[in-house]
């Protein structure tokens, strides 16, 4: 490592955490719960119940305009999240077509599958970021 190397490093390690509070919105429903799925890794995004280092989340519907990340090491992370409205643990489909509500990071646009990581990344510092999902019903 060089000084500079070095001194960035210490840096960043001194660098007090960050923190991402989210507030959800268009929730067709106040039935069920929220589950919230934080990752920092792009090749996860679409899986990220399945990345150990995620940060997860289940709150009651009722919560849903306050759901807060604390503690955040500097980084890029995307959120994915489903109104899990009859209490499943899971997203329901029908024919692969969800029948439940989902949203993302930086509400990007939905076509086919979920987005990239890229179009749902937002950068975490020393600060807190807000982050405003608006869920999406295809069914």
């Amino acid at each position: 490592m060089t000084v500079p190397t070095v001194l960035w490093a210490l840096l960043a390690a001194a660098a007090p955490p960050g923190s991402v509070a989210t507030d959800v919105s268009g929730l067709r429903s106040a039935k069920g719960q929220i589950l919230v799925c934080m990752t920092t890794r792009p090749d996860m995004f679409s899986k990220c119940q399945k990345d150990p280092a995620a940060r997860r989340l289940t709150v009651p519907v009722a919560q849903a305009r306050d759901i807060r990340f604390d503690d955040l090491p500097t980084g890029d992370y995307a959120i994915a999240l489903i109104h899990d409205e009859n209490s499943n643990n899971k997203l329901d489909t029908t024919f692969g077509i969800p029948r439940e509500g989902f949203g993302f990071s930086r509400n990007p646009v939905i076509r086919f599958g979920p987005p990239s990581f890229a179009a749902a990344q937002f950068p975490v510092a020393t600060s807190r970021v807000e982050e405003g999902i608006r869920v999406k019903y295809m069914l």
